[in-house]
């Protein structure tokens, strides 16, 4: 799935890679990766369907989210920020935070970069926490 790898190096095609359905309208490709030899980031792409939400969570690095088609509502230790194209946010290690699209039609896409090859999101809801780069199978 990785077009070219080298020593240290890797051109992955969002395209190539498979979508992780994480349920409630909520899809990710993950990209770079520790499986690529990643050791101090991670990356990757949310589509997040209309009417669709991510969970309200925390992680234990910081985080950049740059908002690439659609438009949403970014809603970041309880302050609501309108997003569009472009926009990009910084979400500091521990700040709750979560991504929502009000379209009833049109997905909101983002890409996300975590500052740790060991991130983790954990539920304000259930506490509960799981690795981003262990994958995305379940919500």
């Amino acid at each position: 799935m990785i077009q070219t790898q080298t020593a240290g190096s890797a051109v992955i095609h969002p395209a190539e890679q498979p979508v992780a359905d994480r349920g409630t309208g909520i899809r990710t490709i993950a990209l770079v990766a520790p499986e690529h030899g990643a050791r101090a980031i991670i990356n990757g792409i949310t589509i997040i369907g209309p009417g669709a939400a991510i969970p309200l969570h925390v992680h234990n690095c910081e985080e950049s989210v740059m908002v690439l088609d659609g438009s949403g509502i970014a809603v970041i230790d309880n302050a609501e920020h309108r997003v569009s194209p472009g926009d990009t946010s910084w979400i500091a290690t521990g700040v709750p935070h979560y991504f929502r699209n009000p379209s009833e039609d049109q997905p909101l896409r983002i890409f996300w970069t975590y500052a740790s090859a060991t991130a983790t999101r954990t539920l304000v809801a259930t506490g509960e926490t799981r690795s981003i780069a262990a994958g995305y199978d379940t919500p």
